[in-house]
């Protein structure tokens, strides 16, 4: 049985208000967050900046270092093209079901596979646990490693393949807001969904005047 919100629940945010959920103080009344979970992947990811740049928009990329390693020169032109780079562990781990001392030098792994791909961007201190699991000690230990943990408002669940294309794009119009941080996923298992969703939600966020932020 699958469980997801698309739209966050405030009570969670208010439990958990101890990670970025939202962007309360935009700078701007129409900002929003594009987010992108997972990367970088040949051809995927190169199709999502090559979107991203018809409409001279900056993401946020929360990318894997086992992926980096495998694919540099991708993940090099992420930061080329000017967008944000995030830590999301070195092997995807789930940390509800990995120790803490574990998950804590993956998330060094990652960090280190970061800095030594990147030539101008500076050192990465935004982490999103994949899953959006995470144990409070592995949390805690994360922050005292300075790092920001960043949710999500809208979850798009481009991953979900029984989803249509049409309710993946619904997921997302209906219940970004400004300030929404917003998940999609440049991922093999995401990419049907996300190739009919992205480029609908760079036009929606076009024609009603959202601009997009990086974190």
């Amino acid at each position: 049985m699958k469980f997801y919100w698309i739209k966050t629940n405030r009570i969670i945010k208010k439990i958990f208000s101890n990670y970025t959920w939202d962007v309360s103080n935009t700078g701007s009344s129409n900002t929003v967050y594009l987010t992108f979970d997972d990367g970088p992947i040949p051809e995927i990811t190169e199709w999502v900046l090559n979107e991203l740049k018809k409409h001279n928009v900056k993401a946020t990329f929360f990318c894997i270092g086992d992926n980096i390693d495998k694919n540099p020169e991708i993940f090099k032109k992420v930061i080329s093209d000017g967008h944000s780079i995030g830590n999301h562990t070195f092997n995807h781990l789930k940390g509800w079901k990995t120790s803490t001392e574990v998950y804590i030098e993956n998330t060094k792994l990652c960090e280190a596979t970061i800095q030594k791909n990147s030539t101008s961007n500076p050192k990465s201190k935004i982490f999103r646990p994949p899953y959006g699991k995470i144990k409070v000690s592995q949390s805690k230990k994360i922050r005292k490693l300075g790092y920001k943990i960043i949710m999500w408002d809208v979850l798009s669940a481009d991953f979900d393949q029984t989803l249509s294309q049409e309710q993946c794009l619904e997921n997302v119009t209906s219940n970004l807001r400004t300030g929404s941080i917003i998940v999609f996923h440049d991922s093999i298992k995401a990419f049907k969904n996300l190739e009919y969703v992205l480029p609908k939600t760079l036009a929606y966020l076009k024609e009603n005047n959202f601009n997009c932020g990086v974190l």
